[in-house]
């Protein structure tokens, strides 16, 4: 009789249409905490699991009421966790390779998907190498531009190291943009694969514009409501922000400035900018309605892997001035469907966003083509891209055996 090896098991004998696969997605962040990290990777396993695949999540247990789901097709993992300083609503994972070794080694998954790079991905990483299991990994978080942001520059090199040691163990790592993937590629990044961020245009749209929020802010009908969201925090460079607002009423406009967010700066900002509103943290219908109600998105950040708020903003029907970096490189055609200045090139993001300000035609014509351009951008796209990432890795794994039939990314 035929002894069957590992490639047996992850390959079963199937008929030639391709078959649910069993992905084992490992993340030490996940909602209902917000950033883009866990809004992706839940989207992510929202789509797989609506194309019939089997979803085990491995996360962190995120306080002492929070209990693993099992529904249907999707289950869930809980494991311990430290806090991040700074972060009070953060966690990271803690060593745990044995306790994966044995959960998969009970029931195999077909593809190991890690999406950070902490102890419980580097914890993940090793079980899979243990098991033989195909590994991919995501690369969602510019660690190494953030050190210098926080007086530890000269940790640049080693992170880079760390990183890439990791991922290059990988058989695949995704990255969110061409950009990244090329800037990656002079690291020493091996294997990289492009694949984008989606938008709900259903969730994000102009439709949810709300007079009565509005009027909770204190502006008026002809106030130019401008809109920054996302996490306050030293690398995203609010500077620009609050002086490219300061040319906005220089200028004599009548404008009000509205932060959505929390973070480790928010208490000093809030002091020092008195005349603006801080909304905290803003979730679901809420947060659609704060992107619908502004008038213009300014987004400063640099350090940004994809920054998911500026397509977000897009199909939001906001104009929106943003570095040409990450998403915005990507997405944004200058002077169309927005307005960017080039990297690092402050007094140009400036005049940029007093030009945004002044001409009320121009925002709403860049308004109606970034809408357009977020609707060309679905999720459905995104999970196309992720699934043949995914069925490549597990073929990698098993040459020889009989493959999965692969269908193309569509679009």
């Amino acid at each position: 009789m035929k002894t069957r090896t590992a490639v047996d098991i992850v390959v079963d004998d199937l008929p030639p249409a391709r078959r649910p696969l069993r992905v084992a997605l490992v993340t030490e962040t996940y909602p209902p905490e917000v950033n883009g990290v866990a809004m992706t990777v839940a989207r992510m396993a929202e789509g797989l699991r609506a194309r019939g695949h089997a979803v085990q999540i491995v996360r962190l247990k995120q306080d002492a009421a929070d209990e693993a789901a099992s529904e249907g097709s999707c289950a869930e993992v809980l494991l311990r966790g430290l806090q991040i300083p700074r972060y009070p609503h953060l966690k990271m994972g803690m060593p745990c390779t044995p306790a994966l070794v044995s959960l998969w080694a009970r029931k195999r998954p077909d593809v190991v998907h890690i999406a950070t790079e902490g102890p419980l991905g580097w914890s993940a990483l090793r079980a899979a190498r243990r098991l033989k299991l195909p590994v991919v990994s995501d690369f969602r978080t510019n660690f190494h531009a953030y050190s210098r942001h926080y007086g530890i520059g000269w940790l640049h090199k080693p992170i880079v190291a760390y990183l890439r040691k990791f991922h290059n163990q990988t058989q695949r790592t995704m990255v969110p943009t061409d950009a990244l993937r090329r800037e990656l590629q002079g690291l020493g990044f091996d294997n990289l694969s492009v694949v984008a961020r989606g938008v709900d245009t259903q969730h994000y749209s102009p439709a949810w514009r709300s007079e009565p929020l509005r009027q909770a802010w204190g502006v008026g009908a002809d106030t130019l409501v401008v809109l920054c969201v996302g996490r306050i925090a030293a690398e995203k460079n609010l500077g620009t922000l609050r002086d490219a607002f300061l040319a906005i009423r220089a200028a004599g406009h009548d404008a009000k400035l509205v932060m959505v967010g929390d973070g480790p700066e928010r208490a000093t900002l809030q002091a020092s900018w008195p005349d603006a509103h801080f909304a905290g943290i803003q979730r679901g219908e809420a947060l659609a309605a704060h992107y619908a109600s502004a008038d213009l998105f300014v987004f400063p950040s640099l350090t940004e892997t994809f920054g998911n708020v500026v397509i977000e903003a897009m199909a939001s029907g906001l104009p929106l001035v943003a570095y040409d970096h990450a998403a915005a490189a990507e997405l944004v055609r200058d002077g169309s469907n927005g307005l960017t200045a080039p990297v690092g090139d402050r007094a140009r993001f400036i005049a940029r966003v007093r030009e945004a300000a002044a001409d009320e035609p121009l925002r709403a014509a860049l308004a109606v083509d970034a809408r357009h351009t977020a609707k060309q951008n679905d999720w459905d796209r995104v999970i196309d891209e992720l699934e043949y990432v995914i069925v490549g890795a597990i073929l990698d794994r098993s040459l020889g055996s009989r493959p999965f039939v692969l269908r193309p990314v569509t679009g």
